[in-house]
């Protein structure tokens, strides 16, 4: 018995022992043989219950009694996610249940084996995980862009603007690239029936964090943990719907900032192009005497009559002349000020670029708020779009497409996304009047 209350004492270490943890490829092996030892020590504990509880019916085989019972120790603060592998402790439980349960430990252990053994056989996966270790999680590379994008302009130096700018556009850049591999993590998880794909999609979301298989539960969804904090898959894509929300957001604001920014820039150029230039040169007067001076105005008066009548001449030929100069200035061979409208459709879509982006201040907003913006964003998006290439407007609207894109998109998935909350919302609360009506009709019934 006193072999039997050692071993019942150790349960929860051997327990915690049952994961395997991913990230770094190289301790897999180790963590497999962690396992091995541990299910042989359950194995262990489970014979020493059955000689127990034989011992217990030979001694009392003519009196029907209750089997002797044991208490797993606790094993302190157990997260709710996974209280039902290590079962509720400090309560006591009947060697019989005992043995089931560690039957359920040693099968998991067999199953944490089978997995590690796929992984080590798998190149590609291996090298996937030991890069996904090498990178931030989700989670933490979204704080890092959140915090960079907390910048205060500074309206009075252009030089600073510029740098600001530079950086947002950083930062943008940086957002489409993590909104890419929520995107990733999202379709793999639901997806793949693959258990080995769905820790790719795992490993991509946790990155260097790491992340260690913990148990099965009842409904057989795998539950993960990664730094003291549990979760199950969906657990998972609810974190992916909500950082898809927060990229959305971040990306409009970003926009915003750039906008801001460029047209502070602006404002500074124009400035100091208007300031006034001093010219400090002096000018030297010549002297001439009375007889150079008569000879002068005869020279001035020639060239007067010449260039009256030679004018006159030009006159006759103005037309093809005034073609000529023009086709020979670069504004008259490349650039027309306004064609079409151009300027006016340019400044209307910033105009409903501007209002656009106060709309979706401040969230969250009622989906028609979203839809409003949407279609702000698409009208702005179709006067740039229309605005000729030979216009003096054209590089401005081409630059302001580019950004207009980018947030036409970032609202569209945030218009789907609530949606697609109102549908699922529509389909329980149609659950809920069935299942009423089917309770109504019961009761009606008996």
């Amino acid at each position: 018995m006193a072999n039997l209350e050692i071993l019942v004492s150790e349960l929860p270490k051997l327990i915690q022992s049952l994961k395997l943890s991913l990230g770094d490829s190289n301790e897999i092996m180790e963590q497999i043989i962690l396992i091995n030892n541990a299910q042989e020590q359950l194995r262990n504990l489970k014979k020493l219950i059955a000689q127990e509880l034989r011992f217990e019916n030979i001694n009392n085989s003519a009196i029907a009694t209750l089997p002797r019972i044991a208490t797993i120790p606790s094993v302190g603060l157990v997260d709710p996610a996974i209280t039902e592998k290590f079962g509720n402790p400090a309560t006591k439980i009947s060697l019989t249940d005992l043995q089931i349960k560690i039957d359920c430990w040693i099968e998991w252990g067999y199953f944490l084996q089978a997995i590690a053994t796929d992984i080590l056989s798998d190149i590609q996966l291996v090298n996937q995980l030991n890069s996904d270790v090498n990178h931030l999680s989700l989670t933490a590379n979204f704080q890092v862009i959140a915090e960079s994008l907390k910048i205060n302009l500074v309206f009075e130096d252009s030089n600073i603007l510029e740098r600001q700018i530079q950086k947002v556009s950083n930062s943008q850049q940086e957002l489409l690239q993590l909104q890419q591999k929520v995107n990733y993590v999202v379709n793999t998880i639901k997806n793949s029936r693959s258990l080995l794909t769905i820790i790719l999609g795992v490993s991509a979301f946790y990155g260097k964090s790491g992340f260690a298989l913990e148990w099965l539960d009842d409904d057989h969804e795998l539950i993960i943990s990664s730094e003291g904090k549990f979760q199950e898959l969906t657990d998972i894509l609810n974190d992916c719907d909500v950082f898809q929300e927060e990229i959305a957001a971040l990306i409009i604001q970003g926009n915003n900032l750039s906008e801001q920014a460029e047209q502070a820039l602006k404002k500074i150029e124009q400035e100091s192009s208007q300031e006034p230039v001093i010219n400090h040169k002096v000018e030297i007067v010549p002297k001439f005497s009375t007889q150079q001076i008569v000879r002068l105005a005869l020279i001035i008066a020639s060239s007067l009559l010449i260039l009256g009548f030679g004018g006159w001449k030009i006159k006759e030929q103005s037309p093809q002349l005034q073609q000529f100069s023009l086709s020979l200035t670069p504004e008259g061979s490349a650039i027309v000020p306004d064609v079409g409208g151009a300027i006016v459709n340019f400044k209307s879509a910033q105009k409903l670029g501007m209002e656009a982006a106060s709309l979706v201040q401040n969230p969250p907003h009622p989906l028609k708020v979203w839809q409003q913006a949407q279609n702000k964003w698409y009208q702005a998006i179709n006067l740039l779009d229309s605005i000729p290439n030979n216009t003096s407007v054209y590089q401005q609207a081409k630059n302001k497409l580019a950004y207009y894109r980018v947030n036409y998109n970032a609202i569209s998935q945030r218009v789907f996304l609530e949606n697609k909350a109102l549908a699922n919302l529509g389909s329980a609360q149609k659950l809920a009047i069935e299942a009423n009506l089917f309770l109504e009709f019961g009761l009606i019934g008996i």
